[in-house]
């Protein structure tokens, strides 16, 4: 995934804004990129760019070295789950799979597999609304790995959640994206969600949104504690540089 000389603006004439940019990115396969910074820097808006949900004003968005179609670059996750309420949480997987033209003979074995993925086993035949938010989001996060894209996003999904349905999801998505090797970014305002799920941190300046930090995480991603990486001493000093580098931003 490579941005070069990326900016972006919203309106035309005196009434423009420019929401990020000049962004420059170059994101190896595999990476888990985070994005963080405050309200209005531009976080959302570039991942959106990496969608391909919109073009960039100036500048050129590559992902495996093209530009970006929705529904074809990248499996993406949203803070609302965004779920079909007339279908099962099988229902819904099942239409993503339709759409990522997986064959019909293969879906359920496939929809089996993803909601194991996500700790949701014989769950398929419920309704959405018999399920928590948590349960909801995981069922998203099926639903956007179900076409094998290359690039995982993932918009604040977790905003709206409880502090403990959050972090256990944030172990899923760490899990998950380990098990996948597929290159992830992710959008939060959180150093610690940051730090926690992130290969590396890229912290942006408020509007317009440029990079203030760049910063590898090295911490473990394989067999590891989730609350033994949270009380390390590692993951403390890099969760303190990176709420820093935050309010510094903001400021």
């Amino acid at each position: 995934m490579r941005l070069t000389d990326v900016t972006h603006r919203y309106g035309r004439g005196a009434d423009a804004v420019t929401a990020v940019g000049p962004v420059e990115l170059d994101v190896p396969p595999g990476e888990f990129l985070v994005l963080v910074g405050p309200s209005g820097c531009g976080k959302s808006t570039l991942l959106r760019l990496i969608a391909g949900f919109e073009q960039p004003t100036q500048g050129t968005v590559r992902v495996s070295g093209a530009a970006p179609r929705p529904g074809q670059a990248a499996g993406v996750v949203f803070q609302q789950p965004r779920l079909f309420p007339w279908r099962t949480v099988g229902g819904n997987v099942d239409l993503a799979l339709r759409y990522a033209k997986v064959p019909k003979d293969q879906r359920a074995r496939r929809r089996a597999d993803l909601l194991e993925r996500v700790g949701l086993e014989q769950t398929d035949g419920r309704r959405v609304w018999e399920i928590s938010g948590g349960q909801q989001q995981r069922v998203a996060i099926a639903r956007a790995l179900a076409a094998e894209n290359p690039v995982f996003l993932l918009d604040e999904p977790f905003a709206a959640l409880d502090a403990l349905t959050r972090e256990r999801l944030q172990e899923d998505v760490r899990r998950v994206t380990a098990q996948t090797g597929r290159t992830a970014v992710f959008v939060t305002h959180s150093a610690d969600e940051a730090v926690f799920l992130g290969s590396r941190v890229v912290v942006l300046t408020r509007r317009p949104g440029t990079i203030a930090l760049d910063l590898p995480i090295p911490l473990p991603r394989g067999d590891i504690d989730p609350e033994e990486l949270r009380a390390s001493p590692e993951f403390a000093e890099l969760r303190a540089r990176v709420a820093h580098e935050v309010k510094a931003a903001a400021a």
